[in-house]
Parts: structure tokens; C-alpha cells; sequence
């Protein structure tokens, strides 16, 4: 492809390098990060079973521990789908983040709260920053719960018009 130039410079219309090339350089990178992804949402799969099983006692620090892992492997999987997403569809979804997000805040307030009911000792100020954090973390998820409800009125919009 043959660039004219004005004056030695490139006009506004024209680039150094074709556009369809770094379009399925993109995509190129896209799938090779689902394919990492999809390793690591495996492997930490596996990682979580292997928790589970050797976890002593199970209950209640295995299933606090198995629901963070698997809260934890579904936020990779999301990631995962948004960028198969992007690479199918050329453009992000915002759902797919705002989910990520409530699903990230929601795992964060399990934790804190299961590390609430499994520490014995804890000093009034270490539980008073814990229900803070929880509180953040609430109004993290309605916030993002309120703007999840927004874009999908905003895309229903825009499919009727």
C-alpha cells in the first residue's frame, strides 16, 4: 500500500500501518488470551476442588474457603467471556464488566464477613473497620447493580428504535 504524503507527512486519512493488519493482530492477541484465561480458570478450578477435599475442619472454614475459590474462578470466567466478547462482536461489553464488578464486591463482603465469624479475638476497632468495609462494599454492589439496570434499559432503547 502506497502512502501520499504532504510535505513528508502523513495526511489524517492514512497510517503507517494498514488497519486490517492490526485488526487481526487484535483478534490474534484476543484469543490468545481466552485461551490463557481459560488455563487459568482450570487450573484454579482444580486448585479449589483440591481445597475443598484437604480442607479440615470443613465446615464452616472449607465452605467459606470453596465459595471464594468458586466466586473467584467465575469472576475468571467472565473476564474470559468478555474478551471472546470483543473478539466476536469487535467492541466491550459494559454488562460484562458491571457483572464482573458485583460479583467481585459481593465475593469481597463473604470474605470479610466469614473472616467476622471464624476470628475469635478481634478488637472493637478491627470490627468496626470490618462492618465499614462491608457497608463500602454493599453500597459498591448497588451502585453497580443500579448501573447494570441503566445500560440494560439503554440497550433495550436503542434495539426498539
Amino acid at each position: 500500500m502506497k502512502y501520499k504524503s504532504v510535505k513528508g507527512l502523513l495526511t489524517k486519512n492514512e497510517s503507517l500501518i494498514p488497519a486490517t493488519f492490526i485488526d487481526k493482530l487484535e483478534d490474534i492477541l484476543h484469543g490468545f488470551l481466552g485461551i490463557i484465561l481459560f488455563i487459568i480458570s482450570v487450573l484454579a478450578g482444580l486448585y479449589t476442588l483440591q481445597r475443598l477435599i484437604e480442607t479440615r475442619p470443613f465446615f464452616p472454614l472449607g465452605m467459606i474457603q470453596g465459595i471464594n475459590d468458586i466466586l473467584f474462578v467465575v469472576i475468571i470466567l467472565e473476564i474470559m467471556r468478555t474478551v471472546i466478547v470483543r473478539f466476536t462482536d469487535g467492541s466491550f461489553q459494559l454488562d460484562n464488566f458491571l457483572t464482573i464488578g458485583v460479583i467481585a464486591a459481593v465475593r469481597h463482603i463473604l470474605t470479610v464477613g466469614a473472616s467476622l465469624t471464624m476470628e475469635k479475638k478481634r478488637t472493637t476497632e478491627d470490627f468496626n473497620r470490618a462492618l465499614m468495609e462491608m457497608g463500602v462494599n454493599t453500597g459498591i454492589v448497588l451502585a453497580l447493580v443500579f448501573a447494570l439496570f441503566l445500560a440494560r434499559a439503554a440497550n433495550r432503547k436503542k434495539a426498539e428504535a
